[in-house]
């Protein structure tokens, strides 16, 4: 090395077998997060040490007891999340066995079931010796951490702890040899003891069988002082919490899932701003607002100039943030990315009576425009910055366009195309009722679910890899389907592939029917069909039921929506449940519709809130069919 570090080319267990300590020593994001969110409190009426904080928390273990642990430090997978809720921990002592409970072997071996079970008072606690419970009773009798193999060959058998950590250690490789010799000196020991020789042969037999998967306490009591840590910031302070874990990601997927887990809370995210925005995420009262950095193409040189100009005064306009630059760090590229993530939105007069952030990008893109005023200006001022931006013809004609709305569309695609993710909204948003109605999953959700499981999952296709089977080289894709909540990767072998292919194309809105795939590498899921949602939706069998009341028909609006419905035809019958005051009956309507989510509010914009629902026609309540003094007949025009 260039430096002065003491380096070896010798392994581990070489250094180790000369007598020399080896530190590891981890670098984890979460302290970070922890800092970051400290320093958002700092200077307010909320600081706090986070050395002080109280371990016996009501608020902190209700979150770890409801599961809501995403971006608690190691309880944030859906398996710990269900295994929080099940074991409802109340002391930090369950939280250092959870960590050292989640791991394939004692999930596999039904350690984490029986020892909930225990805990709970749904199975009796038993010790083998009276002497066992002083060292298991943190644990309802389960040996479960390598620290509590060696007390117990301390006090059964007068094992020195260097003894008995050597029988930890044949215990944990299953070093055979080893354990048969340690087997006799620890029976010597414990008949010594007083132990009878058949109980110390069967204690030596449980310390053997759960020493394969102890785990050591230490290290699990240093993670679970971080997970209670970043649990009780999230639960005393949920707005600074989620800012700092925010910052720290880089993943656009877990950025996506913090956000929705954000909106969740009732935190709202607030996009971009020229103005107002740091270069990380930053805390707005009970809002969080992206930070410049967030914003791809812009980079750590330009957001540093945008802060250290604005250190003189809010930008007015887009010429006047193009004046006061440095365009060499704060380039076209740069601009248009700001406009794409909706940075520029309080820059743009239309903004200030349109709050909608597509009302502003449809004067945005006159943004070029602006960079050419801005030049302008420069070269007045004697700045020739003429080389960057190359010949004139980059700006174009001197005349203004006329500018054109940006469809929903085009604004989502240009926030994801500037921030990776969807912010605004998500394109799969308009078919949210009918997805629900039809039993489609989130993404997020496909954790909790066992191998080989049927569902139906849909999203946006956001990566697509066409590749050739080995062997007889048939075409077949993998490609990553992403929701509102988050992203799956889906596999069309060749059969789907060739019945799909003009389905399976980047960016098209999907419904993809499968099979779960589980594996160390994560979830898959096979896809055995796929559709749109739209063609999924009209395959189905519904009925729409609609709740009118006297007041509704009072005022007249049954033209309204007689008139809608007769506008919508389609094979959807249609139900009105009448509530008269004093009875209320189901009648079948002579409208038959074709049901969306747009006619559905539409509906619900006249008769209230929640009085239109869409039912699978399977399965559901008998009605009664309108006789000829009841009747919902259609206006004809």
């Amino acid at each position: 090395p260039s430096d002065d570090t003491v380096t070896t080319q010798f392994d581990m267990k070489s250094i180790e077998a000369i007598g020399l300590l080896k530190f590891d020593f981890l670098g984890l994001k979460t302290l970070t997060v922890i800092e970051e969110t400290l320093k958002y409190l700092q200077g307010t009426d909320k600081a706090l040490d986070i050395k002080s904080i109280p371990f016996d928390d009501l608020k902190t273990y209700k979150l770890l007891s409801d599961g809501h642990t995403t971006g608690v430090f190691q309880l944030e997978s859906s398996g710990m999340k269900e295994i929080l809720v099940k074991m409802q921990p109340n002391r930090f002592e369950d939280l250092i066995a959870l960590v050292a409970l989640y791991r394939p072997g004692p999930i596999g071996s039904g350690m984490i079931d029986d020892f909930i079970s225990r805990k709970k008072g749904l199975t009796m606690t038993e010790y083998e010796l009276p002497q066992l419970q002083e060292v298991l009773d943190e644990t309802y009798g389960v040996i479960l951490y390598q620290e509590q193999v060696m007390r117990i060959a301390n006090k059964l058998a007068g094992f020195t702890m260097g003894q008995a950590d050597v029988l930890r250690k044949a215990m944990g490789k299953k070093d055979r040899e080893k354990m048969d010799k340690l087997l006799e000196e620890f029976v010597s020991g414990a008949v010594a003891n007083g132990i009878t020789e058949a109980k110390a042969r069967k204690v030596f037999d449980l310390m053997a069988f759960f020493a394969e998967y102890g785990f050591n306490k230490s290290h699990s009591a240093a993670y679970a002082y971080l997970s209670y840590q970043t649990a009780y910031l999230k639960a005393h302070f949920p707005v600074e919490f989620m800012a700092a874990t925010l910052s720290q990601e880089d993943s656009t997927d877990k950025i996506v899932r913090l956000i929705n887990e954000c909106r969740t809370m009732g935190v709202e995210i607030l996009p971009p701003d020229i103005n107002l925005s740091e270069s990380r995420f930053t805390v707005v009262g009970n809002s969080i607002r992206f930070g410049l950095d967030a914003v791809k193409g812009v980079g750590e040189a330009a957001v540093e100039q945008i802060l250290m100009v604005r250190e003189d005064g809010h930008f007015e306009s887009i010429e006047d943030l193009i004046k006061r630059i440095a365009t060499r760090k704060v380039n076209r590229k740069v601009m248009e990315s700001l406009v794409k993530a909706g940075a520029l939105d309080s820059l743009i007069p239309v903004a200030d009576s349109e709050p909608q952030n597509g009302d502003f990008k449809k004067s945005g893109i006159n943004m070029v425009r602006a960079m050419a005023m801005g030049r302008t200006n420069r070269l007045m001022d004697g700045k020739n910055n003429l080389s960057l931006f190359g010949q004139q013809s980059f700006f174009g004609s001197d005349d203004a366009e006329e500018v054109q709305p940006w469809s929903d569309e085009e604004l989502l695609n240009a926030e994801k195309e500037a921030l990776g993710f969807y912010i605004t909204g998500h394109p799969i948003n308009k078919y949210k009722k009918i997805l629900k109605l039809m039993g489609v999953l989130k993404t997020s959700r496909l954790e909790e679910l066992g191998d080989t499981t049927e569902i139906a999952v849909s999203g946006i296709i956001n990566t697509l890899k066409k590749t050739l089977t080995k062997g007889k080289s048939e075409p077949m894709a993998v490609y990553v389907l992403e929701d509102d909540e988050g992203t799956v990767e889906c596999i069309a072998f060749p059969e789907i592939y060739r019945n799909y292919s003009d389905l399976i194309v980047k960016n098209n809105l999907i419904l993809v029917r499968g099979t779960i795939d589980k594996s160390e590498k994560g979830i898959k899921v096979l896809t055995r069909e796929i559709t749109t949602p739209e063609d999924a939706f009209l395959n189905q069998e519904f009925k729409l039921e609609m709740r009118l009341d006297k007041n509704i028909i009072a005022d007249g609006a049954l033209t309204e929506i007689k008139d809608l419905l007769y506008k919508h035809s389609g094979n959807c019958p249609v139900y009105i449940k009448l509530n008269a005051g004093d009875y209320e009956t189901t009648l079948l309507t002579e409208y038959n519709i074709k049901p969306d989510a747009e006619i559905i509010d539409t509906l619900e914009g006249i008769t209230g809130m929640g009085t239109v629902k869409l039912l699978r026609q399977n399965g559901h309540k008998e009605t009664h069919h309108a006789n000829n003094n009841h009747s919902f007949r259609r206006t004809r025009k």
